[in-house]
């Protein structure tokens, strides 16, 4: 953590005695990265403005470098400013966002505890904005421009490139696909792209070109990239063999998606086998390092921000950035030596703009691969169902069948499936297909999703929760994300088990040592959130609300990629 402090009406002609600035030497000496620089002018400050700045790891030095020169020079802004600049991962300030948001965010978990939210949030890539946007309607992030930029490269051992042909950085993505889907030597992995852009920046690129060939094609290189997957980018670049021979080099990684500082920095180390940096076109979404305030900030460090993002145009943070192995914003290399084929220029917006379509499909295929699991589906038929979908062409009904028929397409035959409907008072529910594997009932669940009609009457939805949980708990299995994922409007029949009674009931049955998650999908305008959210707070889960019943589908696969955080 670096604190960067002054206090400066305007830069001053007189100079400080030499003793003062002895003592602030000392001071800076003394206390690291916290530097407190005295009032050089007269007069003082009518507001103290405090800014909280979180910064990606990767380029935090930088920023406190740059900070505290700002700050010492009393330069744009500075007069009055306390700078804190500490270095946070992207994810776990993502988290805190959303904790304050209450808000479920698929995929990337809880993050670490006692991460604050700051006022201004340096993360590595877009896709942070974007995603929380998408979890978060209407939640705002004001986006100054990116401070760096770092491609997104497909980093193999030289050994393993010159043997495959990919020499001088070049690689086109046929071939990436062939290899991971038909090769027998080469092991390819992944960091947790739920939880790092990093990762998720190369499933992108893979899944679009993969996808176009087929689920066959797709599903084999998701399968190959799970084989090395590491939750951490440092625990999977210690997966690289670290000798040249055969042996080695057939055990160790051969293939995973890195920033091109990630092997700039490998390879500075020395390691005996180096890193190649495969650059292929069309290039992955690079890491681009917006620079973003928060809706938090008070008119103040508004101002401050702004001031210190003008600031980090100048010299002082563009040496920093190549004595890390960044780019400027501008994409050109400068400080670094890039990789052999690395563009002497790179272009900052490369590779396809995030979209946050694409991620939750993305992430929700990646799921499917990953997180085994043992789900018991349960759709409202209640005559509410009946409400048109918004669109024009169908109903609420019809909308969260094609989510549910469209999420079945995506789980492996290794998942294992049931589905209830459910309409009416307790009991109220019908089981249509037991839990069983989909390598042996996928045709059944297909064939009993479409005959599922909107019956007449309200549902019986926290009883049927009830019901529904206790069944999946009954047959519990170790090793799978056993889970209750319930596709309803919310609306709840008279005659049905209270709410304080459900939550009472699941206290009592709740087993920590067979965690069972209840999952809602909440469909149109009448669902209660809060209601829902007591109860996936006392089991574990979430609630994904699409208030727009057209978007039910997306909202469905960002519940299908809540379970990669379970699964972890």
């Amino acid at each position: 953590m670096g604190v960067v402090s002054g206090r400066h009406r305007r830069p001053s002609r007189r100079r400080a005695p030499a003793s003062a600035a002895a003592a602030v030497a000392v001071l800076a000496v003394a206390a690291g990265l916290r530097f407190v620089f005295p009032l050089l002018a007269g007069g003082g400050c009518g507001e103290q403005v405090r800014l909280d700045v979180a910064a990606a790891p990767d380029i935090a030095p930088a920023v406190q470098a740059a900070a505290r020169d700002w700050i010492r020079t009393g330069a744009d802004g500075a007069r009055c400013v306390t700078v804190d600049v500490r270095a946070a991962e992207s994810v776990d300030v993502a988290s805190a966002v959303g904790r304050e948001q209450r808000a479920t965010f698929g995929g990337w978990g809880p993050g670490a505890a006692g991460v604050a939210v700051p006022q201004v949030w340096i993360a590595d890539s877009s896709t942070w904005p974007v995603r929380l946007r998408a979890a978060v309607p209407g939640f705002t992030l004001a986006e100054q421009g990116r401070v760096a930029v770092s491609p997104v490269v497909f980093a193999a051992p030289e050994p393993v490139a010159r043997d495959l042909g990919w020499s001088g950085g070049d690689v086109g993505y046929q071939d990436l696909t062939t290899q991971l889907t038909s090769s027998t030597t080469l092991r390819a992995g992944t960091v947790e792209p739920s939880r790092d852009a990093v990762g998720l920046s190369g499933l992108l690129a893979l899944d679009a070109a993969a996808g176009s060939a087929g689920p066959r094609v797709l599903g084999g290189v998701l399968h190959a990239l799970a084989v090395g997957r590491s939750a951490l980018r440092a625990n999977l670049v210690q997966q690289f063999p670290v000798a040249d021979d055969p042996a080695t080099l057939a055990s160790g990684l051969g293939l995973a998606a890195l920033s091109e500082r990630d092997v700039v920095t490998y390879n500075a180390g020395s390691p005996s086998v180096r890193l190649s940096a495969l650059y292929p076109r069309p290039a992955p979404a690079t890491l681009d390092f917006p620079y973003l305030i928060l809706p938090g900030a008070s008119q103040g460090q508004g101002t401050a921000a702004r001031a210190l993002f003008r600031a980090l145009g100048g010299a002082t943070f563009r040496d920093q950035l190549g004595r890390l192995g960044l780019r400027g914003p501008d994409g050109a290399a400068r400080g670094f030596t890039a990789p052999d084929g690395a563009p002497k220029v790179a272009d900052p917006g490369a590779g396809p703009a995030p979209d946050a379509a694409a991620i939750v499909r993305a992430l929700a295929g990646w799921s499917g691969v990953v997180a085994p699991a043992r789900v018991l589906a349960v759709v409202d038929a209640s005559g509410s169902m009946r409400a048109p979908d918004g669109t024009g062409r169908g109903t609420r009904m019809g909308a969260v069948l094609r989510a549910a028929r469209d999420g079945l397409t995506l789980f492996s035959d290794d998942w294992q499936v049931g589905l209830w409907r459910f309409a009416g008072t307790r009991p109220g529910h019908q089981e249509l297909v037991p839990i069983g594997p989909l390598a042996a009932n996928r045709g059944a669940v297909e064939d009993a999703l479409a005959g599922i009609t909107a019956q007449d009457g309200d549902a019986g939805l926290y009883g049927t929760i009830l019901d529904a949980y206790r069944t999946v708990q009954d047959g519990w299995q170790a090793g799978r994300v056993n889970s209750v994922v319930v596709l309803t409007d919310g609306v709840s029949a008279a005659g049905d088990l209270a709410l304080s009674d459900l939550l009472t009931r699941l206290r009592s049955v709740k087993d920590d040592a067979r965690p069972v998650q209840v999952v809602v999908v909440g469909v149109g305008d009448r669902v209660d959130r809060a209601l829902l959210d007591q109860i996936t707070r006392t089991v574990g889960g979430g609630v994904f609300v699409a208030r727009d019943p057209a978007q039910v589908g997306d909202v469905f696969l960002q519940a299908i990629s809540l379970r990669v955080a379970v699964a972890r």
